[in-house]
């Protein structure tokens, strides 16, 4: 069973997800919070498997209540998916540079919203190929200064996993990864998983954050 809490400072937006989810056989809400700080406050007792988070609320926002959440060792397993109202919303790069999992469009509709609850809740980071190429070439655009830097654990990596990092940063799928780079999809899989450890990310969306901020791949490239 999928443990989720829902965000939002809209009552009647938070009530329209959570009816929404529980129409699922596995997926239970197991809290819910009208703003940042009750957020973290609910997820941190309910230990949920994912949290629906809302980007922009009065008081604590979702992006300070997302930065809280990943910094929580205790909280390693939880993911956080952002709810956002506009695709290219600015605070959606810095949630996902905070530690959230990707992000959805309130518009979604029903069946997707709760594909994406199960792909983030299995580990995966909730960034198709296409939005991966938009979201983080709008985010490399605004970088805080011109020099790059080397992220921690960088240089640990073949020359290899840089190749595989870098096509994770274009936006392809492990199946694309492959077919790319002439190995089979296991491998592939298991060079992305590699990556993860050495690079301290939490999944694949920080991995193009990385891959961005190292200089291994730059604005109008992806």
């Amino acid at each position: 069973m999928i443990r989720v809490v829902v965000v939002d400072d809209q009552a009647l937006v938070r009530a329209g997800f959570s009816v929404l989810l529980r129409t699922a056989e596995d997926i239970e809400v197991v809290g819910e919070a009208g703003d940042g700080a009750e957020a973290v406050d609910v997820v941190t007792r309910a230990r949920p498997d994912v949290v629906l988070m809302d980007i922009r609320m009065p008081g604590t926002d979702g992006l300070e209540a997302t930065r809280r959440i990943t910094a929580d060792e205790r909280l390693a397993h939880t993911r956080v998916l952002i709810l956002s109202t506009f695709d290219l919303d600015e605070y959606v790069f810095q949630a996902i540079r905070a530690g959230a999992s990707g992000f959805l469009l309130k518009e979604t509709l029903p069946d997707d919203l709760l594909s994406a609850v199960r792909v983030v809740a299995g580990g995966q980071a909730l960034l198709a190929p296409s939005v991966t190429r938009r979201l983080m070439e709008e985010f490399a655009t605004r970088p805080a200064s011109g020099v790059t830097k080397s992220p921690r654990g960088f240089e640990t990596l073949t020359s290899r996993e840089v190749e595989v990092l870098e096509a994770v940063a274009r936006g392809l799928s492990n199946t694309e990864i492959a077919d790319t780079l002439f190995m089979s999809p296991a491998t592939a899989k298991t060079h992305v998983s590699r990556l993860l450890a050495k690079l301290h990310a939490r999944d694949r969306a920080q991995l193009v954050i990385v891959a961005y901020e190292a200089g291994v791949v730059a604005p109008g490239t992806a």
